[in-house]
């Protein structure tokens, strides 16, 4: 895939700069808009109108407008006609069309709510009332809901006849007279019971839902975790209002784990291929300063010890391979307490047999390479105390950045904070500082120096 979408770009780009439209048109109606987006974000915003206008499928505009990534969807929303952008937005999902204007500028925003027809306009608007990472910011507002007293023939007519533009069909949703969700049906049992049978006779009444409020995460574990298609949102008093869908889980799971990747890297949470050199230099330069920070702090206890390591200067040999074995058994913890918070596989309530258990590991891989590295130092400079100041230093320095890796970011979740920015910069320069401080001490303690 990666090869075709290379061969895909460089050709269109080629047939761009000969401005050869023919054949521009034909590669066009054979590619997918999900693939025509990733080569957007290469184009300049003049040559990304050229491609755009052809496009002659109204759908594949919209997908490709549901693909684009926001640097490059915004500048180029803007750029269009109101009226080419309010023909996409009524022809795509309502919660499509709802994240899009969320993000424009509110004179944009605006402009294309006054020109969509009142029916489209009032449900983009009644879910920018939500916050876009809940439920009910992400939900989709076109569902198949019917009383429980109307039968399975019934049913199936008003399908066929009403229900036929639904984004999710694969779930009846069973209301009762105030509009309360009741009870769920799958098509597969409406077609296998008696046409005159009453939906309350055979529906589902223990039915997952979740609240408008709830966060997208959550939502998005609830539907992998029982393994259903789509999930209903209902309001505080149960009013069914909308479903979230397989396919926008699947989006929320790869943006919270692409932010979560980015976070740990300490490169803030969005995207920076396509931002600018300054822009990209401004977000990553915060997080980097814990690292610096912690790096002036390591120096300090470096000089401490600088009477130390001017007696026995084979000690510094020894400092990039305890700070390493730290740091990296350290990256490993916090990544897997982190993994494991967002994916629901651990919880903030087993903080201690998880962090235990991480510390455990630790102990064993330290007394595994503190002996393998004080083997090492045994051979090159034949002193024993030298030896075991370094065994020991390495098990102390690796069991103490497990500890710090597994506990912090447990910690962070208990206080509802994201655990993700506790790893990167934040673990590894605690970790290089301790590690540092074990060795020297443990050293100058043994070598009588």
């Amino acid at each position: 895939m990666g090869d075709r979408n290379t061969i895909l770009m460089e050709s269109i780009k080629r047939l761009l700069r000969r401005n050869a439209v023919p054949h521009l048109r034909k590669i066009v109606a054979k590619t997918h808009a999900a693939d025509l987006s990733r080569i957007f974000n290469s184009l300049s915003l003049t040559e990304q109108l050229k491609l755009f206008s052809l496009i002659q499928d109204i759908e594949q505009k919209g997908i490709l407008f549901s693909e684009l990534e926001e640097d490059t969807l915004l500048p180029f929303v803007e750029a269009l006609k109101i009226e080419d952008v309010v023909a996409i937005f009524e022809d795509m999902p309502t919660d499509d069309v709802a994240d899009i204007i969320g993000k424009l500028p509110e004179e944009t925003s605006d402009a294309i709510l006054r020109k969509m027809r009142t029916e489209g306009s009032e449900e983009i608007e009644g879910l920018l009332r939500y916050e876009d990472d809940t439920a009910g910011g992400i939900m989709v507002p076109d569902f198949i809901a019917l009383s429980e007293d109307v039968t399975a023939g019934e049913a199936i007519k008003s399908l066929q006849k009403e229900h036929q533009d639904v984004e999710m069909p694969f779930y009846l949703y069973v209301i009762n007279e105030y509009g309360n969700l009741v009870g769920v049906s799958s098509l597969r049992q409406l077609v296998v019971v008696l046409p005159e049978t009453p939906l309350k006779d055979f529906m589902v009444t223990d039915v997952f839902s979740v609240k408008t409020d709830m966060d997208q995460e959550e939502v998005a574990k609830i539907v992998a975790r029982y393994d259903i298609l789509a999930v209903p949102v209902v309001d505080e008093t149960n009013k069914l209002v909308g479903i979230v869908t397989v396919d926008d889980v699947i989006d929320i799971f790869r943006r919270e784990a692409t932010e979560d990747i980015l976070k740990m890297a300490g490169v803030g949470e969005d995207f920076v291929e396509t931002k600018s050199v300054i822009k990209s230099t401004r977000i990553r330069l915060p997080w980097l300063f814990a690292s610096c920070l912690g790096g002036i702090v390591a120096f300090f206890v470096i000089g401490y010890f600088e009477e130390s390591l001017r007696k026995l200067t084979y000690l510094a040999a020894f400092i990039p391979v305890i700070m390493g074995m730290g740091g990296n058994i350290g990256t490993q913890s916090s990544t897997i307490v982190v993994r494991g918070l967002a994916t629901g596989r651990i919880d903030t309530g087993e903080l201690w047999p998880v962090v235990f258990k991480e510390l455990s590991i630790g102990l064993i891989l330290g007394l595994v390479y503190g002996l393998l590295i004080g083997f090492v130092a045994q051979l090159k400079y034949s002193t024993i105390m030298l030896a075991i100041a370094v065994a020991s230093s390495v098990i102390c320095s690796m069991s103490v950045a497990a500890l710090v890796g597994s506990l912090v970011p447990m910690l962070f979740a208990k206080i509802e904070i994201d655990p993700a920015v506790a790893t990167g910069p934040f673990v590894t320069t605690a970790i290089d500082i301790i590690s540092v401080f074990f060795y020297f001490a443990i050293a100058t303690s043994l070598l009588g120096i």
